[in-house]
């Protein structure tokens, strides 16, 4: 589905600490994907605590300290290059992964199973269900 595409670089993700963006996945739902800081490179999980599926990046960016990305919700720690989680409520889950690679300083979107939308988190406006009045229900009283 996917096609080898460029997201971000290595630079900015170290920097800014995590790096967000939105896709579709191959069964048509919108996916939200976090890029962590991991060694001389990044990793991608989809933007969902494992245990009540709470959004780990808010859209200012995950809490990260010590190479563990923070669940906002329960404190649950996830290893940002592994993804795994030896603590709290989301204790021995794993985050689902996202295909990237890391090439000369760039991170590219290369699973096959998603398709890049665009940068940061869902918008309404990528939602299919967006484009018809918002009530189907004209009545008045």
């Amino acid at each position: 589905m996917s096609a080898r595409m460029r997201l971000t670089s290595v630079e900015t993700v170290h920097e800014d600490g995590s790096w967000l963006f939105t896709g579709r996945d191959g069964h048509g739902e919108l996916e939200e994907v976090l890029l962590v800081p991991c060694e001389d490179g990044a990793e991608a999980w989809v933007n969902r605590c494992t245990h009540e599926a709470q959004r780990l990046d808010m859209g200012r960016g995950a809490a990260i300290r010590d190479g563990q990305v923070i669940c906002p919700r329960h404190g649950s720690m996830f290893d940002s290059c592994s993804g795994y989680c030896d603590n709290g409520d989301a204790a021995d889950t794993t985050l689902p992964s996202v295909d990237v690679a890391t090439e000369d300083g760039t991170v590219y979107l290369t699973d096959d199973d998603l398709s890049y939308l665009h940068d940061g988190g869902i918008e309404e406006s990528d939602r299919d269900d967006n484009n018809g009045p918002s009530s189907t229900s004209h009545i008045s009283f």
